[in-house]
């Protein structure tokens, strides 16, 4: 009895020990975003008569995107130059990834705010205007 007592206590510890580091890999690899980003300083993309600034800003680090097209729509200027991903859905394009980052609600809880000078857009990136002088923020949410 003594020994099934004892057992039983070190396969709980064992199973107790490996929840604890399965833990610990999660909340590392959740907070390290950046170590997949396509970009980590700033950069600049395209030519063209109008300009705008797109901040990516994931936990504590952000960079900005300085992108000059004659595009009309953001999301088409993003898309073109491969700085965002994501799947048409019956709202519009569901930007899933970012900079290389995923942000998607349905596999880690996350997803990509959309803001124009800190403010929460009403649209998406495919239904916003390309506008010169525009700030955006494209933000990681959990």
């Amino acid at each position: 009895m003594k020994k099934t007592v004892t057992i039983s206590f070190g396969v709980l510890l064992v199973l107790a020990l490996c929840l604890n580091l399965s833990g610990c890999m999660q909340s590392a690899t959740e907070t390290d975003v950046w170590s997949v980003a396509t970009y980590t300083e700033d950069a600049e993309f395209g030519e063209g008569a109008k300009t705008v600034m797109v901040e990516v800003v994931a936990e504590e680090k952000s960079v900005t995107f300085t992108i000059h097209s004659d595009e009309e729509i953001l999301g088409d200027a993003l898309v073109a130059h491969g700085l965002i991903e994501g799947e048409q859905g019956a709202y519009g394009l569901y930007v899933k990834k970012v900079n290389g980052i995923t942000a998607d609600y349905d596999i880690n809880g996350c997803y990509w705010g959309f803001n124009k000078n800190g403010e929460g857009m009403m649209t998406g990136v495919d239904g916003a205007e390309f506008n010169d002088g525009e700030h955006y923020e494209l933000v990681y949410t959990k």
